[in-house]
Parts: structure tokens; C-alpha cells; sequence
């Protein structure tokens, strides 16, 4: 986001879709019988349940990242440290959300 609107709306928008992701995501480990592999792995290949779940961890990253970026820019006030923290911080997080992704699909789909 390059403006500091865009920035407030995506964090309020990403920390709705996180409310209600998260109360979802709550009741599902709640109706879990058992948290074995093959019952964990049965769950998550249904579409919408690893559809949801990939979308929770997309959505908790970018709501992360944009947090961070305001805690940067907040006390990182020299321009080139100010820099590589958000260049760093947008990789670490992008880095996070392709893992978890990655992990998401091998529970689901993988071997």
C-alpha cells in the first residue's frame, strides 16, 4: 500500500477476515475426534477446508507484515537501515506465506 489510507484499510480489512477465519479455524479444531496424520490430512484435502486455510495463512501474513512495517517505520528512522528492515521484513514474510502454502498443499495433496 502506498498510502497511508490504503495501509489503514488493508490492516482493518485483513484483521476482519482474520476474525472470522480465526473463530472458523477454532470450531474446526474443536470438531476434530483426533488429531492423527490421516484424519488431519483428510480434513485439509477437502477443497474448502485447505481453501480456507490457505487464505488464513495468507491473510495472517500480510496482516503481519503491515504491523511490522508500521513498528519500522516507527523506530527505524535512518533511511537505509529504515530500507533494508522493510525489504527484509517483506521477504521474511513472503518467505512465511510460501511455507506455509507449501505445507498446507503436502498435508492436503503431498505424499
Amino acid at each position: 500500500m502506498s498510502s497511508p489510507t490504503g495501509h489503514f484499510i488493508a490492516q482493518r480489512v485483513t484483521a476482519v477476515v482474520l476474525a472470522v477465519l480465526g473463530i472458523w479455524f477454532a470450531c474446526s479444531l474443536i470438531s476434530f475426534d483426533s488429531f492423527e496424520l490421516n484424519a488431519v490430512r483428510s480434513y485439509v484435502a477437502q477443497p474448502l477446508n485447505g481453501g480456507l486455510l490457505a487464505l488464513l495463512s495468507m491473510a495472517m501474513a500480510y496482516h503481519s507484515y503491515l504491523g511490522v512495517e508500521v513498528v519500522i517505520d516507527d523506530y527505524v528512522h535512518a533511511p537505509r537501515p529504515n530500507w533494508m528492515a522493510l525489504l527484509l521484513s517483506r521477504v521474511a514474510h513472503l518467505v512465511l506465506a510460501l511455507v506455509s502454502l507449501h505445507a498446507i498443499y503436502q498435508l492436503g495433496f503431498g505424499a
